[in-house]
């Protein structure tokens, strides 16, 4: 029941704070299953399993978690298992011995399990070495007589800091464990080492792992101007790591012919930023009904929407002044401040809304109370929606104002972004067999 109900704020409060893009391989999620990712995203990562799947999963997490306030408290409501680095607890590497055994007897009761097998979340572009705790764990079920499926799941961050900004969440193909007998300690070793590769293998396949983060700008570029070209569907997971990997290729077998290309469509994507505008915008074709329309609806939003908005505006200035100011003063790691905004404001906003709710009371009674309990959530809703609509409807007016009405402009931008369409179209076809080659392989 507790669980639960954690899973269920948890998991629509990450859909508020982000866009979430889920792919799936239409995997069977029951029996013992262990869920593998990579780790970008410090506690944000193992929060994104609350969107997978419905079912109780036990968290494995370094026990110094445990130890914070809240966060502690929460970890274990969720059965959450703590695990011993040796950087945390040199002198108590010992005790991950009963964690293993626990996650172990989880798995062949037929529970579900989420391990990050990198060991540390990162801010690299590519995945860390993978440890061997997974294969150990699995290895222990397997023993037993249990079979089991680990499902590695894939986490790209499009600006893993940033409000609203996407995440995409791929679901790939699960490993298949089969029980074995016993095994003597060699061949232990070699079938933890084993199934190890395979599982770094299998994450491989679900993520980007990218030479630098500039490459990321580069290969999504790229992806929408091939996706233009040949009427694909846009940001498609695997062409995006089928692009990552050509890069990879290209800049090893010809470094030269590599940053050329990446220099131009990067010099390109800056231009395009510079009159605030997309790839696919230079095709636009603006006709009068659509002018009209895209008038209408802005006007009637500010004429009914803005009204509300100021309302949540004055309300939830605080929480949101109070958000944005912990993310400047508060030292941490990169690849930690968006679990510090999250986190702040699953602490903060219902503490700011129960506030708010006496203060109703107070004011106005049981009927203001009812009010603020009832609508002030949804309020906040709108308000960051409209800002955000807002936003987008500012900038698809800018990308008008420059491209609309500078035939020129629009034309030399559109001949440039036709060239390297055609550029990157001829090295895919180069490439592609190559690549799909060494997929089948893998």
């Amino acid at each position: 029941m507790l669980y639960g109900l954690i899973r269920s704020i948890v998991a629509f409060a990450l859909r508020l704070f982000y866009r979430l893009e889920v792919t799936s391989s239409g995997a069977d999620l029951s029996g013992p299953v262990m869920f593998v990712g990579n780790h970008p995203n410090s506690l944000i990562d193992p929060a994104l399993v609350f969107v997978i799947t419905e079912r109780q999963v036990t968290f494995l997490a370094r026990e110094p978690l445990f130890r914070v306030p809240v966060l502690g408290q929460v970890l274990r409501a969720l059965g959450a298992l703590p695990v011993y680095r040796k950087q945390d607890h040199p002198g108590l590497m010992e005790k991950n011995e009963g964690t293993l055994e626990t996650a172990a007897k989880a798995l062949s009761s037929g529970r579900a399990i989420t391990i990050f097998p990198e060991g540390k979340s990162h801010s690299a572009p590519q995945l860390s070495d993978i440890k061997t705790g997974c294969a150990r764990i699995a290895l222990r079920v397997a023993r037993g007589g249990t079979a089991l499926r680990i499902i590695p799941v894939g986490l790209t961050y499009e600006q893993k800091h940033q409000f609203k900004s996407a995440v995409r969440i791929e679901v790939g193909e699960p490993l298949l464990v089969s029980a074995v007998g016993e095994l003597s300690g060699e061949a232990e070793v070699e079938w933890v080492r084993t199934l190890t590769q395979r599982v770094g293998d299998a994450l491989r396949q679900v993520t980007l792992n990218l030479e630098t983060w500039e490459d990321l700008e580069f290969i999504e570029t790229a992806d929408r101007l091939l996706a233009l070209r040949n009427g694909h569907v846009e940001q498609h997971p695997e062409r995006l790591r089928l692009l990552a990997r050509g890069a990879a290729l290209l800049r090893n077998e010809d470094p030269e012919r590599f940053d050329e290309l990446k220099d131009e469509v990067l010099s390109f994507r800056t231009r395009l930023r510079m009159v605030r505008a997309d790839p696919g915008d230079l095709k636009l074709q603006y006709e009068l009904t659509e002018v009209v329309a895209f008038v209408g609806r802005n006007l009637l939003a500010l004429l009914f929407g803005f009204p509300l908005f100021l309302v949540g505006l004055v309300l939830f200035v605080v929480p949101f002044l109070t958000l944005r100011l912990l993310a400047v003063v508060v030292p941490v790691s990169r690849d930690r401040v968006a679990t510090l905004k999250f986190t702040s404001a699953l602490v903060m906003v219902p503490l700011w809304w129960a506030l708010l709710s006496a203060g109703a009371f107070e004011g106005w009674g049981l009927v203001g109370f009812t009010v603020m309990l009832v609508g002030a959530l949804p309020l906040a809703i709108f308000t960051r929606y409209f800002l955000e609509r807002r936003a987008a409807a500012l900038g698809d007016l800018m990308t008008f104002l420059r491209l609309g009405n500078r035939k020129r402009l629009r034309e030399h931008l559109l001949f440039e972004g036709e060239h390297l369409q055609e550029e990157i179209n001829r090295l895919a076809e180069h490439l592609l067999p190559r690549l799909e080659a060494e997929r089948r392989a893998q």
